[in-house]
């Protein structure tokens, strides 16, 4: 079955020709130094990448097509670095909740000058202790006249370091979900600051931080939404955001595939090539069936998405089984590598170290078999 038209084919060959020409030869250099430069998101707004997947009235390419979006993300991913598409990416967690529930003035002040590379946007929700529990976060936000005074702290955040707008899922209400709120903080607010940039196992070259909020005082105008209705805003965009992690996952695990691919027709042991041993001919067959089943499976549930229909055990399976895809094919890779697997110059330690991340973040393997056995009325 053919997922991509041709219109999903010349944005890929675009995508394509970014990642070899401005990416790919500075990866290296970019994992070392833990993030890259600026203007690298101006070049893929000027080339219209950014704006995938948001409306084309705020200057994207229009919300409903996701087989354009998952074919920029896999061409991403061909950066060989999952912190770089995770961080290049993060206005597609960041943005969403502000032009669905956005007033239009805010929409306008912020997405288009997102879109086109000259702004980052972030999505800040896990704090210090809190995890995937979202419905108990602490971070409180309060009406004073026109502003909300807010205090509190996120964690992890991707692209927190340097994102001049952070999406901030707070507390204006009641304990539990019905009392969580988003709300926009713009990078410069009073009270508003960003701790160290966090040192992390994989994912180098995308920017981590911690943020912090201190009587931060944030304009009435910058909620999204109704006060208290953040969680169903939450919900709708973990759902987009799983569907990407288990694209992220099933490439991880293609790309890892391909270089043992490559390099077992070149190293020679006991008189023959890796090829030809039994053994490494099985492991192969093995990770590449696993890799056509996951990558089958997330773009069936893109389809049923593509529809309009409420998939949110199957999001939840593909992720997981995605994701358990590449566990299982990047620590074959680094074995099938030797001791050249253990080397930073290989490119399957860096996807063994990136690939653990996909299956804690946008909710973690527990919290999808959580989810998926609810679904089963269990």
């Amino acid at each position: 079955m053919s997922y991509f038209n041709e219109t999903h084919a010349m944005v890929r060959e675009t995508a394509r020709r970014f990642v070899e020409q401005e990416v790919r030869p500075h990866i290296d250099a970019w994992e070392e130094a833990g993030g890259f430069p600026r203007e690298v998101y101006n070049k893929a707004g000027a080339l219209g990448l950014l704006g995938i997947g948001h409306p084309e009235a705020l200057g994207g390419t229009g919300e409903h097509d996701i087989f354009m979006k998952i074919a920029v993300t896999e061409e991403l991913m061909r950066s060989t670095s999952g912190g770089f598409a995770a961080s290049i990416g993060s206005l597609d967690i960041g943005l969403p909740p502000v032009w669905r529930m956005g007033s239009p003035e805010l929409q306008k002040r912020i997405v288009p000058a997102v879109l086109a590379g000259e702004k980052i946007a972030a999505l800040a929700i896990t704090e210090p202790g809190g995890g995937s529990d979202v419905a108990n976060l602490r971070t409180r936000a309060v009406r004073d006249g026109d502003h909300y005074v807010v205090n509190g702290s996120k964690t992890f955040i991707t692209s927190g370091t340097r994102a001049d707008y952070v999406t901030v899922a707070v507390r204006t209400g009641e304990a539990g979900y019905a009392g969580v709120s988003l709300l926009v903080i713009e990078k410069g607010t009073p009270g508003f600051s960003v701790g160290r940039d966090l040192k992390k196992m994989g994912w180098w070259a995308s920017d981590t931080a911690e943020l912090f909020f201190s009587d931060c005082r944030v304009p009435v105008g910058n909620l999204i939404g109704p006060e208290n209705s953040g969680f169903l805003t939450i919900m709708l965009n973990f759902q987009t955001e799983r569907l990407a992690l288990a694209v992220m996952a099933y490439m991880t695990a293609q790309i890892a595939l391909e270089a043992c691919l490559d390099y077992v027709k070149t190293r020679v042991t006991f008189g023959k090539p890796l090829s030809k041993h039994q053994v490494i001919r099985h492991k192969l067959a093995e990770m590449a069936t696993k890799v056509e089943i996951a990558r089958e499976y997330t773009l069936h549930c893109a389809t049923r998405m593509a529809r309009g229909e409420q998939i949110l055990k199957e999001v939840s399976m593909a992720k997981n089984f995605a994701t358990e895809t590449s566990d299982a094919v990047t620590y074959e890779a680094v074995q099938i590598f030797g001791g050249m697997g253990f080397m930073r110059e290989s490119v399957v330690e860096r996807l063994y170290r990136d690939n653990r991340i996909l299956s804690i973040g946008g909710g973690t393997h527990e919290i999808m078999n959580e989810i998926i056995a609810k679904q089963l009325d269990l």
